[in-house]
């Protein structure tokens, strides 16, 4: 397949010349416009984004993987990262690990041949290989929440244990008295910090026990699972705080299922802000992260970071806010 060097070569003119004459970004002569073309046509060369990423431009294209893109939140991350993308004229290619080590590693080999200008990596299985190949690329990247423990780099995330203490303290505040946790997986920091938050706040009450805690997977099913659990050990438990959204929807209809009146006999709090919790019966109560802006504001740093105008890495923790609903409303 031709390149964009063999065009130049063929035409007598230099690759800038050529990045000139496909872009229509600056003046070339009648005369060796017509060369360039007849060289196009005998090389049959098709000009691409990565061809033209070959005379030393941007390709104005990055990459955001996102470990599960059936889970609500990540296609809200999206639409604001794909958003600010546009604003600077950057295209978003969207890529599914599915949580899978060796399908990132993939990604990243094949993002390379494509000569990504950058990628935002939302999954929790960055290690450290991955961040010296990414180096040796010479590929900018930003985290979403987590980052490898051994390399420095920028990171945007939420309060996520501030999040767990504003869940007890709201559950405590509406009348609970002995409050149970579904917890995210712990290889994952936002459930670790999650869990911590609870932890704290509830230890030193005399009805806390470790048994009160129960691990969940982040999807419905095991929030379902967890909740039955949780409700088999501490029958007499009246609050629930789960570690995501989707947990707690688990929750519900675990609940519901069991014939436990909510909030009636037992109130229930998420964590996320996902659009989903506005549709649940009763609506979910919920320590919500701000979605848009964080994926707006990892979105501007890369962007940065591309055009070489921010270099120290940091890390950028966002408030998360209540929004109390229905399912934490006690009458009375």
């Amino acid at each position: 397949m031709a390149t964009i060097r063999d065009v130049a070569k063929l035409a007598g003119v230099s690759v800038a010349t050529i990045s000139r004459y496909l872009n229509k970004s600056g003046y070339v002569n009648a005369d060796t416009e017509l060369n360039i073309k007849h060289a196009i046509e005998k090389l049959n060369y098709l000009p691409s984004g990565v061809a033209r990423g070959l005379a030393g431009k941007s390709t104005k294209t990055f990459a955001l993987i996102l470990p599960d893109i059936s889970n609500p939140f990540f296609p809200e991350l999206a639409r604001a990262v794909e958003d600010v993308a546009s604003t600077y004229g950057f295209t978003v290619i969207l890529c599914n690990s599915d949580g899978q080590i060796g399908k990132e590693k993939n990604y990243i080999d094949i993002l390379k041949s494509k000569n990504i200008d950058g990628i935002i990596f939302a999954s929790n299985t960055l290690g450290q290989e991955d961040v010296d190949k990414l180096a040796s690329f010479n590929i900018p990247f930003v985290c979403l929440d987590r980052a490898p423990t051994n390399k420095s780099c920028s990171v945007v995330r939420s309060n996520n244990r501030e999040g767990g203490r504003l869940a007890v303290k709201h559950l405590l505040e509406s009348g609970s008295k002995k409050i149970g946790h579904i917890y995210g997986p712990q290889d994952l920091i936002p459930a670790k910090e999650r869990l911590i938050g609870y932890e704290e706040s509830v230890r030193a009450f005399d009805w806390f026990s470790p048994s009160l805690m129960v691990q969940g997977d982040f999807g419905i099913s095991g929030g379902i699972k967890a909740t039955e659990e949780l409700m088999r050990r501490h029958p007499d438990i009246d609050a629930i705080f789960a570690g995501n959204d989707l947990m707690a929807v688990g929750a519900l209809k675990a609940l519901h299922r069991m014939g436990i009146q909510v909030p009636g006999q037992v109130v229930v709090c998420g964590f996320d802000g996902i659009n989903m919790t506005e549709i649940t019966e009763p609506e979910l109560t919920t320590i919500a992260q701000p979605i848009y802006d964080m994926g707006a504001l990892v979105s501007r740093i890369l962007i940065k970071k591309i055009e070489g105008t921010i270099e120290a890495d940091q890390i950028y923790e966002l408030d998360v806010t209540l929004i109390p609903r229905e399912s934490t409303k006690r009458s009375g």
